[in-house]
């Protein structure tokens, strides 16, 4: 082999690891990659940058949201529902949310998110008149109250450090007027793994979910590419399997990742994670 051909094949191979940094081929990869360079797939990223919801956006924007809760003297039994959200419907109001927070022998209570409510005393007393309903009590969101959501899913261990680091943060934000709570849970294998991440774009105001552990990846990284997909913002340890590849940020030390996760979506930090998508920490 001449000179010429060992210029010509480092040429090439400087040419693939500068095309990987750039989203330009990641197809094909170069043997080692700077901690730094992105590291999921361009089609992923892609899918990421279009389903992007600011997370900074989310939570304490609804002044215009109204909640109500509604005391039933009824058991829980077909047509109760919809006799209430009827009234909803004839006073033109959008439900936002709703769900049924209490099931007991003697009656259910019922909690309402509306918006678009033009006469909020008139749809009280609507809904007072109706011979099930015991009473209707004003009450404050949970966008108010509990905010943004950051769910904590993976290995026990690795699950408390993340936290530990998410709540320190969270006190520091939220204490300025900021609303976000941190849920968790540790979970092993597979298909239990999938299934919660999966589950986590269905969560009331959940905005970003960072995975725990030492090994992930199958139908996990599956499951995190399509919650991704839907706007939620994925925050990976750096670990072995798949997984970290689907992520929007990984980070090595669990107390940061908490600590970076409540940055990137509190409108108290200046923390963006557009700027940081495919890095490693």
């Amino acid at each position: 082999m001449n000179d010429s051909t060992m210029a010509d094949g480092d040429a090439d191979a400087q040419a693939v690891r500068m095309g990987d940094r750039r989203g330009e081929d990641r197809s094909l990869k170069a043997p080692s990659r700077p901690a730094s360079s992105p590291s999921h797939s361009e089609e992923a990223a892609q899918a990421s940058v279009e389903a992007f919801v600011d997370p900074k956006s989310v939570g304490l924007h609804d002044d215009g949201v109204i909640a109500v809760l509604v005391r039933v003297n009824v058991p829980d039994q077909p047509g109760v529902l919809f006799t209430l959200t009827r009234v909803i419907f004839e006073h033109r109001a959008n439900i936002t949310y709703v769900d049924i927070s209490e099931r007991r022998a003697q009656g259910i209570a019922t909690y309402f998110e509306l918006s678009d409510v033009e006469d909020l005393d008139g749809l009280a007393a609507d809904l007072e008149a109706l011979p099930i309903v015991k009473a209707v009590e004003r009450e404050p969101s949970f966008g108010r109250i509990y905010g943004k959501r950051i769910i904590v899913i993976g290995g026990g261990a690795q699950v408390g450090q993340v936290v530990l680091g998410a709540v320190t943060e969270a006190d520091r934000h939220n204490i300025r007027g900021e609303r976000i709570s941190v849920d968790t849970i540790p979970l092993v294998g597979e298909e239990d793994l999938a299934g919660a991440v999966r589950a986590v774009a269905r969560l009331p105001r959940a905005v970003a979910l960072v995975m725990a552990g030492s090994i992930m990846g199958g139908e996990v990284a599956q499951a995190v590419r399509e919650v991704r997909q839907q706007g939620i913002i994925v925050v990976s340890l750096n670990m072995a399997g798949s997984v970290p590849d689907e992520a929007d940020l990984v980070v090595t030390d669990p107390v940061q990742a908490g600590v970076m996760t409540v940055m990137a979506v509190a409108r108290t930090a200046r923390f963006d994670i557009r700027r940081q998508r495919g890095r490693r920490y």
